[in-house]
């Protein structure tokens, strides 16, 4: 049965509302591109908005290359008060005297800086015996968890007025911004909860690039594709090589090729008109060996013709 829609190619750098889900938000954008095939580099909570990178068609194939990139966040955080759930979803269970001021937080946040331990929430997604942890937490169960080690990059104060500390936080995957205001708060002696999360940046990606679901909304179909990003936009890490027209075929065809490159643990290949044909290795021998394949319409149209 043939799949409805067209054939879309290409990432797209959406500005997730607050209150929607991932999934919501890409169906959504999915309906308005009118494409077969979706996906997502990673969710985003539907308590926080910005950068959620979606991809259409071929570039469904690289959705994971953006995993493990580092994330970078605006988060309002609430000092003097606790919730349940360590955000504004939970009950308030405290609230506490507010008694520090800038030179205080700055001193508090060193802490917080390079490699440190983490124990994640029970409003968490992570499973035990098969069961996630906010559904245990939602039963009034909770169960020792593990701390976990990540990295925060950057922790800057952006503002402090009012109780609310604004922060841009640059982290690994796996970091918690939730558990990182609630440990602010204790450091400071006055509780918190993350109050507001906004993301700026997935890896090279940038919030700056991104498009709105209202403002795709008003454009014509042709505008909606005008603003995908090419195939490449997730890989732009990786070291490109680029080959003939004769050593693209056969890469496209799975054929490795000894071309006597340097060692590489991942590049992204390209033929010779500059579009992008998949990923590969390139092993100690200088042999790149293909890792994922891009289907090229010209490849198929060629083979249709035979």
């Amino acid at each position: 049965m043939k799949r409805k829609g067209r054939v879309v190619d290409g990432v797209l750098l959406l500005d997730k509302p607050y209150a929607m889900t991932s999934n919501a938000a890409l169906q959504t954008a999915r309906r308005l591109l009118n494409a077969q095939k979706a996906g997502h580099t990673g969710t985003l909570d539907p308590l926080a908005s910005g950068l959620l990178a979606l991809t259409f068609g071929e570039a469904t194939k690289f959705s994971a290359d953006l995993l493990h990139a580092d994330k970078t966040y605006i988060a309002g955080i609430k000092l003097g008060q606790k919730t349940t759930t360590g955000d504004l979803e939970g009950d308030f269970l405290q609230n506490r005297p507010v008694r520090v001021n800038r030179a205080d937080i700055e001193k508090a946040l060193n802490a917080f800086r390079g490699d440190i331990l983490q124990v994640p929430p029970m409003f968490s997604a992570l499973k035990r015996d098969g069961k996630t942890l906010y559904d245990l937490a939602r039963e009034g169960v909770s169960i020792e968890r593990q701390a976990r080690s990540v990295r925060i990059e950057k922790l800057e104060i952006l503002e402090f007025a009012d109780e609310l500390l604004t922060v841009e936080v640059t982290c690994s995957k796996g970091t918690y911004i939730r558990v990182l205001a609630e440990d602010i708060g204790e450091a400071l002696g006055c509780g918190a909860h993350l109050a507001s999360l906004r993301r700026t940046k997935v890896g090279v990606l940038s919030l700056e690039d991104a498009v709105t679901l209202q403002a795709l909304e008003t454009m014509s179909v042709d505008e909606r594709l005008a603003t995908l990003k090419p195939l490449d936009a997730l890989m732009q890490t990786l070291p490109a090589v680029h080959l003939s027209e004769n050593d693209r075929v056969r890469f496209c065809h799975g054929q490795r090729l000894a071309l006597g490159l340097p060692s590489c643990p991942r590049v992204r290949v390209y033929g010779p008109d500059e579009q992008m044909v998949g990923t590969a290795r390139v092993n100690e021998r200088g042999v790149l060996e293909p890792e994922r394949l891009i289907a090229n319409k010209k490849d198929i149209e060629a083979t249709n013709d035979d």
